[in-house]
């Protein structure tokens, strides 16, 4: 179907794209902007050879049923190449709810893998020595309980805790802002992030502490420029706290890390990556005075867009996946996972997920776009199109500011609202046919439709979670974990490390909702904001 004459040309931000580009179209200062890979400010990359050094990190995202599963399934990802683990926990897991709590019914090892006590995380790794992966955990209010189970069996492994490599989400600000998964009010939430940071710093330097996302922002129906915006809207948050608590910004910025979605509009895509470099070493270098280049230094995992895959079709969802995986390799990222094609029915089947592994095998083997540095630098569009998603952002960044910073704006429904606002006008670009989605209001073909083989979580599932957990708490000693407990209540009612206590609860036996639940007495819970 060609573009109706009728409607503007324009990226999937409101952005418009004029017919051709020229050497005028350029930034006057491009030297500037650009920089070389590898030095200030970035734009072509955190390191000077890139891809020609090593390949991005293929990190598959994968997590369903019993820790046991997901182990398999782990296993088999690293088999087959991938150089990460992704782990994916169930809302269970994410809300600190053990899986005998009523509010855990019914979504026990439902979109992830169930993991509430240092037993079953001991059986997720089973066979895989942590000192030699890098483990990237999608986990945010219960972050802390998280990385110290995975902790606590790296010392039980004997591992070097100073060399164990990954990232923690937990980046709660998004939560309140986009995806819900929240408990504790702000105050609370930021502070056990600055512990982490604190702790890491001090006891896994080479750990990042926190994965600032907005993968969920673009989820819930933000555009590319509100995602970035958004997204450093909340890290300029975290890193205020940071100093705020008294830490040195030059001592735990370069273990922040970020995490972006990769959606459809291909040179938009590319252009924000490239702007998102750019924007950040501004930001660490001139509101925060940053000295050491890795505090300038964006890091990003990305991931292809969920909310581009379709049920109708599914096939096509291979093609939408390679394309938004190569505009990620072309912008720049350090590590990518690719979604596999039946994500819109189910959790990824074990063939499905081997597909999506192998796009990126083939893009990094087959392609050469691998062999030269930021290969559309001096594009006339694409520099012309990196500089007006940078200039977006900082309009954004600085209307956040004037409303008093993002904690208010997330408060007042300020950000909530924008993201609304933009979901609403796409949806209604998809259902006047003016945005296209192949087999949903154009080309729709139902007579091609095949029956997928879909993963399916077993019905048993919920009881052998639930009779676990029960007798880990009876096997263990009752009265070492009370006292783990009460120094984490003393702890979180005063002024202490937060991550330490947890830590010191993890390895006295403690379940994840006793834990969560601690803390949840002295900080509260946190009510949505609801003024829609």
């Amino acid at each position: 179907m060609a573009h109706d004459p009728k409607l503007p040309f324009i990226t999937r931000s409101g952005i418009p794209v004029k017919e051709i580009y020229t050497a005028q179209d350029l930034p006057k200062n491009l030297n500037e902007y650009l920089g070389e890979p590898g030095a200030y400010p970035f734009t072509r990359g955190v390191q000077k050879t890139m891809y020609r050094g090593r390949h991005w990190t293929m990190r598959q995202y994968a997590g369903f049923g019993t820790a046991e599963e997901s182990n398999q399934r782990y296993h088999y990802l690293l088999a087959q190449g991938t150089m990460g683990l992704s782990v994916a926990f169930d809302l269970p897991t994410q809300l600190g709810l053990d899986p005998d709590h009523a509010r855990a019914k019914g979504e026990v090892g439902k979109v992830g893998v169930s993991v509430a006590t240092l037993d079953e995380m001991r059986t997720l790794f089973k066979g895989i020595p942590l000192a030699k992966v890098s483990t990237s955990m999608t986990i945010n209010a219960t972050a802390a309980i998280l990385l110290s189970f995975y902790a606590a069996l790296a010392e039980e492994q004997g591992a070097d805790m100073k060399e164990l490599r990954g990232t923690v989400q937990n980046d709660i600000l998004k939560e309140y802002i986009a995806r819900g998964n929240f408990i504790y009010p702000p105050k609370g939430g930021v502070r056990l992030i600055t512990n982490m940071f604190d702790w890491c710093a001090k006891n896994t330097p080479k750990w990042n502490p926190i994965s600032i996302s907005g993968y969920h922002i673009r989820e819930a129906g933000s555009n590319a420029v509100q995602e970035l915006a958004f997204t450093f809207a909340d890290a300029i948050a975290y890193v205020e706290a940071a100093i705020k608590a008294g830490l040195d910004v030059d001592a735990f910025a370069g273990q922040l890390s970020f995490f972006f979605n990769v959606h459809n509009d291909f040179f938009e895509e590319i252009a924000k990556f490239r702007a998102a470099r750019r924007i950040w070493a501004r930001i660490m270098k001139e509101k925060f005075h940053a000295k050491d280049p890795r505090s300038m230094m964006l890091r990003f995992h990305s991931q292809t867009a969920g909310s581009t895959l379709t049920a109708q079709q599914p096939e096509n969802n291979v093609v939408r996946v390679a394309i938004q995986a190569l505009s990620s390799v072309l912008g720049g990222t350090q590590s990518l996972h690719t979604n596999s094609m039946d994500e819109a029915l189910a959790l990824p089947s074990q063939s499905a997920a081997l597909l999506a592994l192998r796009t990126q095998q083939v893009i990094a083997s087959e392609t050469n776009v691998t062999q030269t540095v930021d290969p559309l630098a001096g594009s006339y569009f694409i520099e012309n199109l990196t500089s007006e998603v940078e200039a977006g952002v900082w309009k954004y960044l600085e209307e956040i500011e004037q409303r008093g910073g993002t904690i208010q704006c997330i408060e007042t429904g300020y950000i909530q609202t924008e993201i609304l606002n933009s979901a609403y006008q796409d949806q209604k670009r998809i259902d006047s046919g003016e945005l296209q989605i192949v087999g949903v209001n154009c080309y729709q073909d139902s007579t091609s439709q095949k029956k997928m083989e879909l993963l399916r979580i077993p019905p048993d599932l919920e009881v052998r979670a639930v009779e676990r957990i029960r007798a880990y708490r009876a096997k263990r000693s009752q009265g070492k974990a009370n006292d783990a407990l009460k120094a984490l209540t003393e702890g979180a009612k005063g002024d202490a490390n937060l991550m330490g206590l947890v830590y010191e609860a993890v390895k006295s036996e403690c379940t994840l909702g006793e834990i969560a639940d601690t803390m949840k007495k002295v900080f509260g819970e946190y009510q949505e904001y609801s003024g829609f």
